[in-house]
């Protein structure tokens, strides 16, 4: 696998970035996929890679095919792809390199629940169908235009496989995968100095992106929100603080849960967070099937939408609207530590006014109404991926994400 140590490379500028520098991000963004698939093998390879029937997992290779996949349909197989945002996602597509990729790989035809069933091929194949996909992509791309509708489909396939990063870190971590040296995928988690909360005077903010390189269609437009005074945490709130809430019967008492909290509490056979086998004299957790005795000052993880809501409750705070997160995040710089958990919101995932779906429909569409919003990123997420308008979305029971969150004062 070859390293690639451009620093701009690593840049979230790459959403702007022409054929060469994008050329090496598609690369460096496949070796980490396949450095992530021989981990998944030497785990897993004995038992065919064979994985519980959870929600919140996927058949690791499907994952990996489908990442192939995915690239393939939208550049490879997409006669309109030079058409950019512009295309028509029903048009025909060519046919695939390997002729059972559509049944296997493409969301539409096998469901979350019957990829288990799949007679998917085994890792050996799954390599080549990335490595034959990303040639494919590299050629297409030498041969595109320079402007953005040109390069939209090959940035699209960037950020996509860059987002599994924090999948594959994810699932590693319910399936308790050994990752070796973990500095080699993973950033370090930081142990913030506590600071003083911020307070950030009454504005109007444009939330959003503005046009110019690529852009989630759910990030579209930005708009002007009028945002009254508020006061946020500078740091997220940390293993000390909700040691405080668990340690003072807060997963026993009614009255800091919601109705959907607690119907979630009751489907839960813990009063801790996922992954913590005891919270006495410090936090010790499994991670990555290790036990791992944490510094109380790095940020609480692994904890779901209700459970962040019921801690504020606990402390008389709330959680933030994405737009105080937003604003915060790029008011404050170096006063507003964020990147080691991604960070719950108390912002339900809707579209912005005026939302036109982009090409990858699916992508955003199902899950308005339905999913909160996290802002931020993970110690798993790719540096080019880290923006303070990036918009994660996940249903409010999840608690596999390496998630935290902050508080704001009511």
């Amino acid at each position: 696998m070859l390293d690639i140590d451009t620093p701009d490379v690593h840049s979230p500028h790459v959403r702007s970035a022409g054929k060469g520098l994008l050329s090496l991000a598609l690369l460096d963004s496949r070796n980490r996929t396949l450095r992530w698939l021989a981990i998944y093998e030497e785990a897993l390879g004995a038992q065919h890679f064979a994985v519980p029937h959870w929600p919140e997992l996927d058949p690791p290779l499907w994952v990996f095919g489908h990442i192939g996949w995915f690239h393939e349909r939208w550049l490879a197989r997409n006669v309109h792809r030079q058409r950019g945002t512009q295309a028509d996602a029903s048009a025909p597509r060519l046919a695939s390199i390997e002729p059972d990729a559509d049944r296997w790989y493409d969301p539409a035809m096998a469901s979350h629940g019957a990829r288990w069933q799949l007679d998917l091929p085994g890792a050996q194949q799954v390599r080549r169908y990335l490595a034959d996909t990303m040639d494919i992509v590299l050629e297409l791309l030498d041969s595109a235009g320079e402007n953005d509708e040109a390069l939209y489909f090959f940035r699209l396939a960037l950020v996509r496989e860059d987002m599994f990063a924090d999948t594959l870190a994810e699932m590693a971590q319910c399936l308790e995968v050994k990752l070796g040296d973990e500095r080699a995928l993973l950033a370090e988690m930081n142990t913030a100095v506590p600071r003083e909360p911020l307070l950030f005077p009454a504005a109007r903010w444009p939330l959003g992106s503005a046009p110019g390189g690529f852009v989630f269609d759910n990030e579209k437009w930005a708009h002007e929100v009028d945002v009254p005074e508020f006061e946020i945490d500078a740091q997220p709130v940390t293993w000390a603080q909700y040691s405080e809430f668990v340690q003072d019967g807060g997963y026993d008492q009614a009255a800091w849960w919601s109705q959907a909290g607690l119907a979630w509490l009751e489907r839960q056979p813990r009063r801790v967070p996922r992954n913590v086998e005891h919270m006495r004299h410090g936090v010790l957790v499994r991670r990555f099937g290790q036990p791992t005795r944490l510094p109380v000052a790095q940020p609480v993880a692994h904890v779901s939408w209700h459970e962040a809501q019921a801690w504020c409750r606990w402390a008389g705070r709330r959680l933030p609207t994405e737009v105080e997160w937003e604003a915060a995040a790029q008011s404050y710089s170096r006063g507003f530590a964020w990147g080691s958990v991604w960070e719950w919101t108390a912002s339900s995932f809707v579209p912005y006014p005026g939302f036109h779906p982009d090409p990858w429909a699916e992508y955003s569409q199902p899950f308005f109404g339905t999913h909160k919003v996290l802002r931020g990123a993970s110690v798993a997420t790719r540096a080019r991926l880290r923006s303070t308008k990036f918009r994660r979305f996940a249903s409010p029971a999840r608690d596999h994400l390496f998630a935290g969150f902050r508080s704001c004062a009511n």
